[in-house]
């Protein structure tokens, strides 16, 4: 078919290399890290990124799915505001990071060719082709380098790129057995929310309303969810302090930059980088790796597959970066009489959906 690289190795780039590589391309991965990995804690995978990695060989992720006692959305004493059960709510794949990305390199063969330690400073394209750093040439370079992705802003450089969301996450592991099903708890201007992985820890991620920059660590979320009903006491005791990540949010302002210009494709982040509320970011990646391994498979030119994966990309991530930043905003209230208005109209909501299923 012909060359292509691609910036970055996160989930979103490796599922790329492997899409590209199913269809008969040779490809250069290119990352800046010193070795190929992942880090970070739990990721959910939704059954509709579970079906691309089907298609694409890569094993494994249904396996991962675990069972559990009901889960849902309570309120920090306890109370259950509405359960998952009762909405009939598709159910994610909890797995971690590193295993996920796993999985998918255990899918790279020989049309694939690796180089760590390598960061592009410089792109330039013309209609035979694009070249990194004045010294790799391919047909086609698929930027999936992240938020604050180099290749972007090279294309793009008057795009706004990143705006703060006002909150910032904390994530981490915890070594405890528990029964419960897990799911979100929502206070005032605080979230918190856990699910078991297959192993049987327990990944876990809370939210706080707070200035960018201000950071946090493992005594800052404990002090902060304090009094929160059990497990969550436990689970954060249960986690290594010094293994808790701190990040605050971002995603990429609206409207999107197109995800083509000429011979080089945005993915991922990249493209489309939005707040984890709904948990469909790295879904998403995979989503846009399928998509591209698609189109590049129709009949017709280079140009007119890569035009074909922006009409049906960026409409549809547009549209979750939107949902995703609303779900944020009324998750990250602090005002206390509009959190019980928000907490009764979910806890009505699933009645009535309750209702309707039944």
């Amino acid at each position: 078919m012909g060359t292509a690289i691609v910036v970055g190795a996160g989930i979103g780039g490796v599922t790329a290399a492997v899409a590209l590589q199913r269809c008969g391309w040779q490809v250069t991965v290119l990352e800046r890290a010193p070795e190929l990995g992942e880090v970070g804690a739990g990721i959910s995978v939704w059954p509709s990124a579970v079906a691309v990695l089907e298609e694409l060989g890569v094993k494994g992720v249904e396996k991962a799915a675990v069972e559990s006692n009901p889960a849902g959305m309570r309120k920090p004493g306890g109370q259950w505001v509405v359960e998952a059960a009762d909405l009939g709510v598709e159910i994610p794949v909890m797995i971690h990071r590193a295993q996920l990305h796993e999985l998918i390199t255990d899918q790279f063969g020989p049309g694939i060719t690796v180089r760590t330690g390598y960061t592009v400073t410089k792109l330039t394209q013309d209609a035979t082709g694009v070249t990194i750093n004045d010294e790799l040439q391919a047909d086609l370079v698929v930027a999936a380098d992240g938020i604050r992705s180099i290749v972007r802003r090279a294309l793009y450089p008057e795009f706004k790129g990143p705006q703060y969301s006002g909150y910032t996450a904390y994530r981490g592991i915890a070594d405890v057995r528990l029964d419960d099903g897990g799911g979100e708890t929502w206070g005032r201007g605080q979230r918190f929310g856990f699910a078991r992985l297959i192993d049987g820890r327990i990944y876990w991620y809370a939210t706080a309303n707070q200035p960018a920059g201000q950071g946090g660590d493992h005594a800052t979320v404990t002090a902060d969810f304090a009094g929160w009903h059990d497990p969550i006491p436990a689970i954060l005791a249960g986690t290594p302090p010094e293994s808790v990540l701190q990040n605050d949010i971002y995603d990429l302002s609206t409207p999107l930059v197109p995800f083509v210009r000429g011979r080089v494709v945005l993915l991922g982040d990249a493209a489309h980088a939005m707040t984890p509320n709904l948990g469909r970011g790295a879904c998403s990646a995979i989503e846009d790796a399928g998509a591209l391994a698609r189109h590049l498979a129709e009949p017709g030119d280079l140009s007119t597959a890569l035009q074909a994966y922006d009409r049906d990309r960026r409409p549809a991530t547009t549209k979750l970066i939107k949902r995703s930043r609303g779900v944020g905003r009324v998750g990250q209230v602090e005002n206390r009489v509009v959190c019980a208005i928000r907490d009764g109209v979910f806890a009505l909501g699933g009645k009535l959906v309750a209702l309707r299923r039944r």
